[in-house]
């Protein structure tokens, strides 16, 4: 993968929930079994945990299929990728904010508001703004993202506005899609996003399908904010067949 979150030290957990003064020499202390398993662990069943190697473990035994499928591009496919059976399930939701709030650290994106184009977009928009909530409690310092959506098209009635949500002129904004094949729906997000004022800090998928080479229409759409993904959909096969 050409993008992923950094690997969290193995007594992370015990800063991030205030436990700095444990005194883990204690010989019945609740925490000594657990933080010595932590020590021993090999490097690669520490990656294993991490939330972008759990979103991926559980991507790959949810969301994708093998088979003859038509894609909404056109073209045929011998596989398929639907996020949402993960990013509305409880615990990839979670995961799904957490992994890109870390992939957006890892690269120093500072943005105060994530959106995308409903409905692909809907349940990852939400979990990444209830992540960024989430990391307040252990770190008040640390900035809360907000959310928006773009509709397909402009309300006939009402504001007949087009972005619910957050929405401020001069904003820095992540845009996020669930499945990067031709882009479309994430540039359509992205210009929407600008047409309102908003500024595009990145532009992040979860997966993308490098085949359809997409890439360079999204990264002019971006115009020089970088284009990020969590995984390609090789990166998700070979999972899925390793737990065949």
């Amino acid at each position: 993968m050409s993008h992923e979150s950094t690997v969290p030290h193995p007594f992370a957990f015990f800063l991030a929930n205030g436990w700095e003064s444990t005194n883990l020499n204690e010989r019945n202390h609740p925490l000594r079994e657990r933080a010595a398993h932590l020590h021993c662990l090999p490097l690669q069943s520490m990656l294993m945990t991490t939330h972008t190697q759990q979103l991926l473990s559980l991507l790959s035994r949810t969301s994708f299929k093998l088979g003859q499928f038509k894609l909404s591009s056109g073209g045929t496919s011998d596989y398929y990728i639907d996020c949402r059976t993960t990013t509305l399930h409880a615990e990839g939701g979670r995961l799904t904010g957490h992994a890109i709030l870390e992939l957006l650290d890892a690269n120093g994106i500072v943005a105060e508001a994530v959106g995308g184009l409903t409905m692909g977009a809907d349940p990852i928009v939400s979990n990444v703004a209830t992540a960024s909530a989430w990391r307040t409690q252990s770190n008040p310092s640390a900035p809360l993202l907000h959310g928006f959506l773009v509709r397909k098209a402009e309300k006939a009635h009402g504001t007949g506005r087009r972005i619910e949500g957050f929405c401020r002129e001069g904003a820095r904004v992540v845009i996020v899609d669930d499945v990067c094949t031709t882009g479309a729906s994430t540039i359509n997000a992205a210009e929407a996003a600008r047409e309102a004022g908003m500024v595009i800090a990145a532009i992040v998928c979860i997966v993308e399908r490098e085949e359809a080479n997409g890439r360079p229409a999204v990264e002019a759409a971006a115009h020089g904010a970088p284009f990020l993904r969590l995984f390609t959909a090789n990166n998700v096969r070979a999972e899925h067949v390793r737990q065949l």
